[in-house]
């Protein structure tokens, strides 16, 4: 029998799938993620008629028509998205989406005879969108998703002129808008304040509190700035080459990752060794291996 080149061994090995610590990491947190959306949903929204966009909005409503439990609709309705997954996507998303979706569905089930945390329906509605966003968040976060809707979303943005945000977004305005004729429209105004500060604590839990912000410096001083980055701010450099398309002259390109935190000194250093310079910054979602670590600064 011939042997296996080394690079087919290296991507057979790649793709063996992830570790035993990493999939005992991603069960817990999605585990949790499933749990405080269940906590978000029955403690407070749906106590007090404030629904959740997507599937589980869906889910709500018919719950409330039908008088069946709301974990049911939850996982029955998902279960199509699941198959959809699970061959469009991948099996590992597929199945980390259907762990957490049974956690959910098993979550509000045993905590729907729990009364609500509070009546005042805007702090129901504000503390349920945060902790629910918080539980999604997570859940996204290590792999995983607690509603068809992305799936749906991402699918239909292959064949639409869309974006998967814009395909949400009008997805759930047209479940929200449906509450409105079974819970009363003050209902739906409500639950769209809890959807919004959901999308929102999403995006931090997501991105991260610490976010970090890429930084594009040209200028002719590159070295003196890129010296004082490192001693004052103890974050790397990296010097690129770059050529002006106008002038067709070489340029020295500085980039660096740094914090929120850190852009209004960043700024600072870069004004005060010449004030000329082309700085540009922009988010980044999410920072991985390298030399991001901050170095001691004096």
């Amino acid at each position: 029998m011939t042997e296996m080149p080394l690079e087919v061994q290296r991507e057979i090995k790649k793709h063996q799938g992830l570790s035993k610590s990493k999939i005992l990491k991603r069960t817990l947190f999605i585990f949790i993620g499933a749990v405080l959306m269940g906590v978000g949903l029955e403690i407070f929204l749906v106590p007090n008629q404030v629904i959740d966009g997507g599937i589980v909005g869906i889910s709500i409503i018919l719950s409330h028509l039908l008088g069946w439990k709301l974990g049911l609709f939850i996982f029955i309705l998902n279960i199509p998205f699941f198959f959809i997954g699970y061959k469009q996507i991948g099996k590992t998303f597929a199945l980390s989406t259907l762990f957490g979706i049974t956690v959910l569905s098993i979550t509000t089930t045993l905590l729907h005879p729990v009364p609500a945390f509070t009546e005042d329906i805007l702090l129901a509605t504000v503390f349920g969108g945060i902790i629910l966003g918080v539980g999604v968040g997570i859940v996204i976060r290590y792999g995983g998703s607690l509603d068809g809707t992305e799936i749906l979303a991402i699918l239909a943005n292959k064949r639409l002129p869309f974006s998967v945000g814009e395909i949400i977004m009008f997805f759930n305005i047209f479940i929200l808008g449906s509450a409105g004729f079974v819970f009363g429209w003050n209902r739906a105004m409500y639950s769209l304040i809890a959807y919004f500060v959901a999308f929102k604590t999403i995006d931090v839990v997501i991105e991260g509190l610490d976010e970090s912000k890429s930084a594009w410096i040209i200028s002719e001083h590159y070295q003196e700035i890129g010296e004082a980055i490192l001693a004052r701010l103890g974050r790397g450099v990296t010097y690129l080459n770059g050529e002006g398309a106008y002038t067709g002259d070489n340029k020295k390109v500085i980039f660096c990752v740094i914090t929120r935190l850190e852009e209004a000194k960043l700024k600072s250093i870069v004004e005060d060794l010449d004030e000329s310079a082309f700085l540009a910054v922009a988010n980044i979602a999410e920072v991985r291996g390298g030399r991001f670590k901050k170095k001691d600064i004096h």
